[in-house]
């Protein structure tokens, strides 16, 4: 079997609310069994909208640069660059970009998602939102 490479400029880049995606590693593209990975830019002051969770599995952020918050069934939480967060199964979770500079994020998913298996919630916001 050919090691497989795949680098994020070769990927498609989709412009969704609140941050641009490109799904690096999927089934598709590396024969994943068990996992995916995006990474994501997020400008300055954004939100990845709309709040969302996995009902089908967990996710993993690995902050690249820049840094926020992130809401996650409730709760707040800082984030910086080199923080790592758990979104647990069916958990609503939110990322906000709070720096001056994009804030770039690999995202780890298991077992392998697509934007077919989130849930969104319009109606989650971080409790301070006006």
């Amino acid at each position: 079997m050919a090691v497989k490479v795949i680098h994020e400029s070769a990927v498609e880049e989709l412009d969704l609310p609140g941050r641009n995606l490109r799904w690096v590693v999927t089934p598709k593209n590396s024969d994943a069994k068990y996992c995916s990975m995006a990474v994501i830019r997020v400008a300055p002051g954004e939100k990845v909208r709309p709040a969302h969770s996995h009902p089908d599995g967990e996710e993993v952020i690995y902050i690249l640069s820049g840094h926020g918050r992130v809401l996650v069934n409730g709760e707040v939480a800082e984030v910086q660059t080199g923080s790592a967060v758990l979104f647990p199964q069916g958990e609503i979770h939110m990322l906000q970009n709070l720096s001056d500079v994009e804030m770039k994020v690999a995202c780890f998913f298991a077992p392998p998602a697509s934007l077919k298996n989130y849930a969104f919630f319009e109606d989650v916001d971080f409790p301070d939102a006006g």
